[in-house]
């Protein structure tokens, strides 16, 4: 009969043959996963610096005065 190791390598040589096909997806997607959070780890540290500035890109946007709005009639 089969012991346990046996057991063990044949359940893994079938998970491989079986799984060959989403294998390099799913390397990729670790490798991007990792990517992600190494950049994510880096954000944190830098915005823990004290004295950095922080910048934050974006665009002007001029505000109205309450009232001043232009009411069109039909």
């Amino acid at each position: 009969m089969f012991g346990l190791s046996e057991l063990a390598i044949i359940l893994i040589v079938v998970a491989v043959v079986i799984a060959a096909k989403k294998l390099p997806e799913l390397t990729r997607s670790a490798g991007k996963s990792a990517r992600i959070l190494k950049a994510e780890a880096r954000a944190a540290k830098d915005a823990d610096a004290p004295g950095t500035p922080r910048v934050i890109q974006g665009e002007t946007v001029e505000r109205e005065e309450p009232g001043t709005q232009e009411t069109t009639r039909s």
